[in-house]
């Protein structure tokens, strides 16, 4: 067993661990219900935890984790929908104007 990230919410750590299960990597969290001692404990202490099972599925794990994170931080391009011309950030798969599809 190894540790791969840990990270102050809950929710991120589980979309991590959803992330590398899709990807047959077995992963468990620690550290999920300490949340309640902060103060107690340093707050870095009682962060969730992410872990694999098998130490050979570490690598492949980090790497998973880093690209997820590098694609939160930056949204796709901006694009131009074909259907109507409006202008629609990345983050959007569908045109907010006419719901047409990328």
């Amino acid at each position: 067993m190894k540790k791969v990230t840990s990270v102050d919410s809950l929710v991120t750590i589980s979309h991590y661990k959803n992330l590398l299960e899709s990807e047959g990597i077995p992963a468990f969290l620690k550290n999920e219900h300490l949340g309640s001692i902060v103060g107690e404990m340093p707050f870095q202490e009682v962060w969730p935890q992410l872990w694999v099972s098998n130490d050979l599925d570490y690598d492949r794990a980090v790497q998973l984790i880093d690209s997820e994170k590098l694609a939160e931080e930056s949204p796709a391009a901006a694009w131009k929908c074909s259907h109507c011309g409006t202008e629609n950030e990345g983050q959007f798969a569908a045109c907010w104007q006419c719901s047409e599809a990328q």
